[in-house]
């Protein structure tokens, strides 16, 4: 009796909080259900009608939407390769016990707590500039010619740039990984006279996996949103080949003052990004059991 009455009295006070964050998420997907319905422009003055699924057809047969939503996907996977990848080396390497190995792990992780707005800055300005960045320099220091990232390699520089943020990311998460790994089995292996690939091939990549998952899943609900990044360095372009699904969307709200449509949009990116969220959820959760 007296546990019930416990469990009574913590649904009633976790109740309102419940309440508030279930009110926090709903109204705001709502409210662009609801505009995605509506013939809704900004710069035209006539009431709003009801448009039921036009603005939906409209955004997926615009001209731009299948290579907004194959230049997503291009970006989603190469990210994870590169981060994923990469951060697995980083943490290997991080694992190892040097000098300054505090000074090292700080500086490897410190580009993810930069904003990305600043990043994509940093990399525009300073980096890849073809007149005064350090990539132009260096190249000219070797007698080539500057590349002009932005215009012959638009794709690839958002990719370098979005990788560069969610690298510390992985591999933080990797290297908490390799440090629950047993002593014993390195030992154990040692004495066994195990190489260093099959060492990590067998050994310690089997014991990473679950946390390698867990990176991919959230990794990916991020990079479906990809935004600061394009808007501050090429701005969709040049044409379309940088432009994305989240990029798509804000060009129909602000540059093409169509709410109807960006609402549509909106709605559409929700969809493919729990449609991808949900077959991850199940690799992880696969991989949870195993």
């Amino acid at each position: 009796m007296a546990t019930q009455q416990t469990n009574l009295a913590g649904r009633v006070l976790v109740a309102p909080s419940v309440i508030l964050l279930f009110v926090w998420m709903i109204v705001p997907l709502v409210m662009t259900l609801y505009f995605s319905t509506l013939n809704y422009s900004l710069i035209e003055s006539f009431p709003l009608s009801f448009a039921r699924l036009t603005n939906y057809t409209d955004f997926i047969h615009n001209p731009e939407f299948f290579a907004a939503l194959l230049n997503t996907v291009i970006l989603v996977v190469s990210v994870l390769v590169i981060s994923v990848g990469g951060g697995i080396l980083v943490a290997l390497l991080m694992d190892q016990q040097i000098y300054g190995q505090s000074l090292v792990r700080l500086m490897v992780l410190a580009p993810f707590f930069v904003m990305p707005t600043v990043s994509a800055l940093v990399w525009k300005n300073l980096l890849m500039n073809p007149v005064s960045g350090l990539f132009a320099w260096l190249t000219k220091s070797l007698g080539l010619p500057a590349v002009d990232w932005f215009n012959n390699w638009p794709m690839l520089s958002i990719i370098l740039i979005v990788s560069w943020q969610w690298l510390p990311f992985a591999s933080l998460i990797l290297l908490t990984a390799l440090q629950s790994f047993d002593e014993e089995q390195k030992e154990a292996a040692t004495l066994d006279g195990a190489k260093a690939l099959p060492f990590f091939f067998y050994l310690v990549l089997p014991h990473i996996a679950r946390a390698i998952t867990v990176v991919i899943l959230i990794e990916t609900i991020f990079l479906l949103n990809v935004f600061a990044e394009i808007a501050v360095t090429t701005g969709g372009g040049p044409g379309t080949a940088t432009t994305n699904i989240a990029y798509l969307v804000f060009k129909q709200a602000l540059l093409s003052y169509d709410i109807g449509s960006a609402s549509a949009g909106g709605i559409i990116a929700v969809i493919l990004a729990n449609i991808v969220a949900i077959f991850l959820m199940r690799i992880v959760g696969k991989n949870l059991e195993s």
